[in-house]
């Protein structure tokens, strides 16, 4: 039999163990976190592709760290890691949908915890979901509604790195997605609720 307890370690009842959230957290806070988070992401991830687009698209890539790191225009359209390209328009419904998951999701919060998590993936998923609506490539004429291309600047070179021997080229938005998701995961692992409750075994 398992019992609940709140995301801090004190045993959850009424309300709370009912969905109502960690007590004493009010909600609007928690909702502010993530939406301020998600929106510092979506801003750096909007200003650094429209720098980068006006600066190195066409150009030789700029070496920020030799044999590390260099910025490197380049126009995804499909997943990450350029999986399902040609599939543009699938993947932006389920951007759309992504987004769309968390705002709904939101209203249930009361974790410090999956606000950040949260406002990480929502951040990311409106940063690629924007592009997959407005930018293309130049010189290929406009592509049709729901199908522009993700851009993707950020290349770590594997070259120094042992074993590994290749990276994705990716951008804040990917970052923030990434992170995000790998922080779900160690929250789900650990039982924590997006309400702040916690699944703790208890005595039959």
């Amino acid at each position: 039999m398992r019992g609940l307890q709140a995301e801090g370690g004190a045993p959850v009842t009424g309300a709370a163990e009912q969905g109502g959230g960690a007590a004493g957290r009010p909600r609007r806070r928690l909702f502010a976190v993530l939406v301020a988070l998600a929106a510092v992401i979506y801003a750096a991830d909007l200003v650094t592709k429209t720098i980068v687009l006006r600066t190195l698209e066409g150009e030789a890539p700029l070496v920020v760290i030799p044999g590390v790191l260099q910025f490197r225009v380049i126009f995804n359209s499909g997943a990450a890691f350029s999986i399902g390209t040609g599939m543009t328009f699938i993947f932006t419904f389920i951007a759309a949908g992504v987004v769309v998951a968390i705002v709904r999701t939101a209203r249930k919060l009361g974790s410090r915890s999956w606000a950040v998590t949260l406002g990480l993936l929502l951040g990311g998923a409106m940063g690629n979901l924007t592009d997959r609506l407005l930018r293309y490539p130049s010189g290929i004429g406009r592509p049709s509604q729901l199908q522009g291309h993700v851009v993707d600047f950020i290349e770590v070179l594997p070259g120094n790195f042992p074993v590994i021997d290749y990276f994705p080229v990716f951008n804040i938005a990917d970052s923030a997605i990434v992170c995000g998701g790998i922080l779900a995961v160690i929250l789900a692992w650990r039982n924590v609720q997006i309400d702040g409750s916690k699944e703790v075994p208890g005595d039959d």
